[in-house]
């Protein structure tokens, strides 16, 4: 009986903790991320895709007004490992009537890489109508 609740247990604690993966970012802010591992796109792309901590995250960087920064919204998986390993980004802009400064600095937005593809291949990125190739780290 100790065994079967103890199973049970472990079963519970792994269901809460693939719960904890969101698709949303975990962190939005001004500027570059810090220590990428690969990049590509670059700021006179306008967005940069960047693997961070080892693989477990995703950072989208766009270049912009600082007033009115487009920012990832949400991750998605078009198709997990072995199956193409794409994801897309949504993003948000700010609204039209929004007054927006004449500069151009980045803002990145930080995703948990998504459980359904792996770092082991190239993961496609598709932002913007545009679709990035981050090699495999």
């Amino acid at each position: 009986m100790r065994i079967a609740t103890a199973v049970a247990g472990a079963g519970v604690a792994v269901l809460a903790l693939a719960g904890c993966m969101t698709s949303y970012p975990t962190e939005s802010f001004p500027g570059d991320p810090e220590e990428t591992l690969q990049s590509v796109g670059g700021e006179e792309d306008g967005v940069m895709i960047s693997w961070l901590h080892q693989g477990g995250q995703i950072a989208l960087t766009t270049w912009g007004s600082s007033t009115c920064p487009v920012v990832g919204s949400d991750i998605s998986v078009v198709s997990p490992a072995g199956e193409g390993n794409t994801v897309a980004i949504t993003t948000e802009n700010p609204a039209e009537n929004q007054i927006c400064t004449m500069d151009y600095v980045p803002h990145t937005s930080v995703f948990w890489t998504p459980q359904e593809v792996i770092t082991g291949e190239p993961l496609t990125v598709q932002v913007l109508g545009e679709e990035f190739v981050l090699p495999i780290k």
